[in-house]
């Protein structure tokens, strides 16, 4: 599953502005298994669209896990480059839709994998926002903050 997250950066080097969530400081582009375990993350200013950002970690992906073909994402990654850049890598990218008609909230079935991974992430009070001013440090704190999880998560099933 393929994600992003706009979240607010007060002192970090690289910012921008997410018109869309209001928010001034960086996107979390992600990318979880289908049991909601981090594969890759890539950082960029909030006024990266999630498809661009998206490509970086197609590339990521296809160089880390080269086995790895299905890909879920939601509708703010089906535009035409990042379907063609993943039909070059043999990606099959899967857009989850809300159904149409649909009022207020629903879940939809592999959008909340990636939503519980923001969850869990944002249970570490230093990554609810994003107060590193370099983006290596700060992915690395994520890299951290999901490992921990990982490792409660195999200790206490």
């Amino acid at each position: 599953m393929i994600d992003s997250q706009s979240i607010k950066a007060p002192q970090a080097a690289t910012r921008g502005y997410d018109a869309g969530k209001k928010i001034v400081g960086r996107k979390r582009h992600f990318a979880v298994d289908t049991d909601g375990r981090l594969l890759m993350v890539n950082l960029t200013p909030a006024d990266i669209s999630d498809s661009a950002g998206a490509l970086a970690v197609l590339d990521a992906i296809r160089k880390r896990w080269p086995w790895v073909k299905h890909l879920f994402a939601d509708a703010a990654c089906d535009r035409l480059k990042l379907m063609d850049k993943a039909a070059y890598l043999d990606f099959v990218v899967e857009i989850i839709r809300r159904r149409d008609g649909a009022n207020g909230f629903e879940v939809l079935p592999r959008r909340r994998v990636v939503e519980r991974t923001f969850g869990w992430m944002i249970r570490w009070r230093r990554l609810v926002r994003d107060y590193e001013p370099r983006i290596d440090v700060s992915k690395a704190m994520i890299i951290v903050a999901m490992g921990a999880n990982l490792m409660r998560r195999n200790a206490h099933p």
